[in-house]
């Protein structure tokens, strides 16, 4: 018999691992299009039309992260743009073109690292989807509540001025510039969304829910802050409700492997061990390597069941996929004792 972990016990546990192994996925990511591009990824791209041909006007292109919008450029008149000094990670690149004519586009990038085959340059072609006419179906797009071109330019300022404090690492002056943002413009959704994920990271859970409360209730198909929501509610324990949060995340985005590995996270806390196994695996699937920590909670999943080999074969597979993990040490001692 191997010792089992008590229900509270695997949580903390767990809990605590992931906020080591994931906690890049929370903060919001350093971008930049100018200077030196040694020290991170590239992604470089092209708009094209619907036929292939190129485009003479300028798209704007804004690159997203857990948190929402990071940056944005506009495209040149041969629809090229760039955004440089990337960390690795998967990004959304978003594409808005005239409103009139097209759909909003998103395609996923993810940046590899320098030591990748390809380098540390991910290159991404975005074809435009025109708008459907009336009677045809309509093409899947971004919530436009997102990228509200309501915002007055001051609240705009403020939000910019956050993000580029929290780059920086000072945190509660972002919060306050938020805060002002929110302030010049109530319904700002991306500024109500990054206050509330920037109280996660400082574990000021209850206000953190409700600043994504009200992110949501502006717009209930804006993925970013139903993510965000449903990880407060785990971390405060609220398994039922972050399962429900996270399985409308998922709906909106169902190829999204962060929100598969919460959601696996919340199953867990319902004791749905069947579906949790599902999320992990798929959440591993999804996002590969850069996931691994799936494969982590599926080794913890098979040993409180009690199946031994299985349990010892993903802690094995999270070992080879992250061997210089925090928790490596411990892993190995677990690997030992079911061996």
């Amino acid at each position: 018999m191997h010792p089992r972990l008590k229900p509270k016990e695997l949580w903390f546990f767990a809990l605590l691992l992931l906020g080591c192994a994931a906690s890049g996925m929370v903060r919001a990511q350093s971008t930049s299009t100018t200077g030196d591009n040694s020290s991170g990824g590239i992604i470089r791209g092209r708009v094209v039309l619907p036929n292939g041909g190129f485009l003479n006007e300028e798209v704007r292109i804004t690159l997203q992260t857990i948190r929402g919008v990071d940056s944005s450029v506009y495209t040149d008149n041969t629809g090229r743009f760039e955004f440089s000094r990337l960390p690795q990670g998967r990004y959304q690149v978003v594409a808005e073109a005239d409103r009139e004519r097209f759909e909003i586009t998103t395609e996923t990038v993810e940046i590899l690292g320098a030591r990748s085959p390809s380098g540390s340059v991910s290159l991404v072609t975005i074809v435009l989807k025109e708008k459907a006419r009336p009677g045809q179906p309509k093409a899947a797009s971004i919530s436009a509540t997102e990228l509200d071109s309501n915002v007055p330019s001051k609240a705009r300022k403020e939000f910019e001025r956050a993000s580029a404090l929290n780059k920086e690492g000072k945190s509660e002056e972002a919060i306050e510039h938020l805060r002002k943002a929110i302030s010049l413009y109530p319904r700002y959704l991306m500024a109500h969304n990054d206050l509330g994920a920037q109280l996660l990271e400082l574990g000021r859970l209850d206000d953190a829910e409700n600043e994504l409360r009200i992110a949501v209730s502006l717009d209930r198909a804006a993925f970013n802050p139903i993510l965000n929501l449903g990880i407060a509610l785990i971390k405060k324990q609220q398994f039922s409700d972050a399962r429900d949060v996270l399985d409308k995340a998922i709906s909106l985005q169902a190829q999204s492997p962060i929100a598969r590995l919460y959601c696996g996270l919340a199953l867990l806390g319902t004791s749905e061990f069947d579906r949790a196994e599902k999320e992990f695996l798929a959440a591993h699937n999804l996002g590969g390597a850069q996931y691994a920590m799936a494969l982590f909670h599926l080794g913890q999943l098979y040993m409180d069941s009690g199946d031994r080999n299985r349990a010892r074969e993903f802690f094995q597979h999270y070992l080879r996929e992250a061997p210089n993990a925090s928790n490596s040490g411990q892993v190995r001692k677990l690997i030992a004792m079911l061996e």
